[in-house]
């Protein structure tokens, strides 16, 4: 909370700005390009960052492949996740979120503008239209962040068990999968202090359609947790 406050204070004289710009591109979402109001969103995101006293250490950018319409697959640690996405992630993407999220003041505009899709997990039905439309959009060369936990983490570097389902649009694209490794991201919002931090970002080999056809969703989710997993027992001390 700490932190967040700090940003605030640190960040107030251009969020008035930003907050009629948003307002303005929802309210004109039709008119403009999803790749217009994802630069904004990414401009805005990355003046964040820098104002954030957080060090962030991005690694194997040359491992993203060249053809758009893949999927990213990073363990989620909370609020940081996203912004060190949209930090390290130079190309657009989209992502599935929680319907929750929608709602809270402020971030659910942005990802209106962002036209995330919004999954209800009660609603069987709804989320399949989700899921059906994720994997046009990837097959169609938009690549998508998925989080395979579902939900965030609250043990620090370790995991809950990566959902086989979350891998199902991917899978029908035929697209490459990338494991991205988050370490210390927790650390940004979780200890509530505005002293400097390191957060680290790996992105990982890509796995490709070849390589994971003859595996079910279940096998796909354990071995990316397992990509994962090793990357983080290599590297969670290095900073």
């Amino acid at each position: 909370m700490k932190r967040i406050l700090f940003l605030i204070i640190r960040l107030l004289y251009r969020i008035p700005g930003w907050l009629l710009k948003i307002r303005s591109y929802n309210k004109h979402i039709d008119e403009t390009t999803f790749e217009e109001r994802f630069d904004f969103g990414q401009k805005m995101i990355r003046k964040i960052n820098s104002k954030s006293r957080v060090r962030i250490h991005s690694f194997g950018q040359e491992n993203l492949p060249a053809e758009q319409g893949y999927l990213i697959a990073p363990n989620h640690q909370g609020l940081f996740d996203a912004l060190i996405l949209f930090e390290t992630h130079d190309k657009p993407f989209k992502a599935i979120v929680k319907k929750e999220l929608m709602s809270v003041f402020v971030l659910g505009n942005v990802l209106k503008m962002l036209q995330f899709e919004a999954m209800d997990r009660e609603n069987l039905r709804a989320s399949m239209k989700v899921i059906k439309k994720a994997t046009q959009e990837m097959s169609e060369g938009r690549n998508y962040v998925i989080f395979p936990e579902g939900t965030r983490c609250r043990q620090q570097n370790q995991m809950l068990e990566f959902k086989g389902g979350t891998f199902k649009t991917v899978i029908d694209a035929k697209k490459p999968i990338v494991p991205v490794a988050l370490i210390d991201c927790y650390k940004v919002f979780d200890n509530n202090t505005i002293a400097p931090v390191d957060a680290q970002i790996h992105y990982l080999k890509p796995i490709f359609y070849d390589e994971y056809k003859d595996m079910n969703s279940t096998e796909i989710a354990h071995y990316v947790q397992e990509c994962i997993e090793k990357c983080i027992a290599e590297n969670e001390n290095r900073f």
